[in-house]
């Protein structure tokens, strides 16, 4: 176990997922500090939270001394693949996210990238964005981080409350609780996605890179 608090770098933090992971690190005592980069802002201010506004993803030369000192990195942005052909998905989704790991990259650094379950691995299956994710996650591994970890979630109940939750949780948030009351291996909490993030960068379990359901409700606890 690390003996250090977490210094974190979240991508994400406007959309659902990322929202509800910040939201854990921010009430985390393992988190010392959360810098958040963003096209906009996350809307949230905390004593311990830092935000770099940056639009172009592509080119991060003129944030990159900014990005340095940190030893955990939760990439949670990211896209759907609907109304997308495989190039502009892997532009989005395989692109951006190898740039801004190759950017951040040090072999101090937990990286932690949320994928997706039915991600295929051997990139080579009939589902585009299985394929892409699959890519995306192998080539992840490739780079000289201290660990990365490749999270499967399916579905997520998100975290009521959130800012960017709030029409979500309002029209599906009962069917996704009774979807995941009768069908449980489908999915978890959100908290529980957050929770199983900040444990993994903390502990760093030499046996584990790919996190699927099971596992995200199993190191939650």
């Amino acid at each position: 176990m690390t003996t250090n608090k977490l210094k974190i770098i979240l991508t994400g933090a406007t959309g659902m997922v990322g929202e509800g992971v910040l939201h854990e690190c921010l009430n985390s005592d393992q988190v010392e500090s959360v810098l958040v980069v963003n096209r906009k802002p996350c809307g949230y201010t905390h004593p311990k939270l830092k935000e770099i506004l940056h639009n172009d993803f592509y080119n991060l030369n003129p944030i990159k001394e900014q990005l340095q000192g940190y030893n955990t990195c939760l990439f949670c942005l990211g896209t759907t693949s609907v109304g997308k052909n495989e190039e502009e998905f892997t532009k989005v989704s395989y692109t951006l996210t190898m740039h801004f790991a190759e950017t951040v990259v040090n072999n101090n650094m937990v990286f932690e990238y949320i994928s997706g379950a039915g991600t295929d691995s051997t990139e080579k299956g009939k589902i585009m964005w299985a394929r892409v994710k699959g890519k995306t996650e192998n080539d992840l591994m490739k780079l000289p981080f201290k660990k990365v970890y490749n999270l499967r979630p399916g579905m997520l109940l998100p975290t009521k409350g959130m800012k960017n939750t709030l029409s979500y949780y309002k029209y599906l948030g009962l069917l996704t609780r009774i979807a995941l009351f009768l069908f449980p291996g489908i999915g978890s909490k959100l908290s529980q996605l957050g929770q199983t993030m900040i444990k993994l960068a903390v502990e760093v379990p030499a046996d584990l890179t790919h996190i699927e359901i099971k596992d995200i409700k199993r190191l939650s606890k």
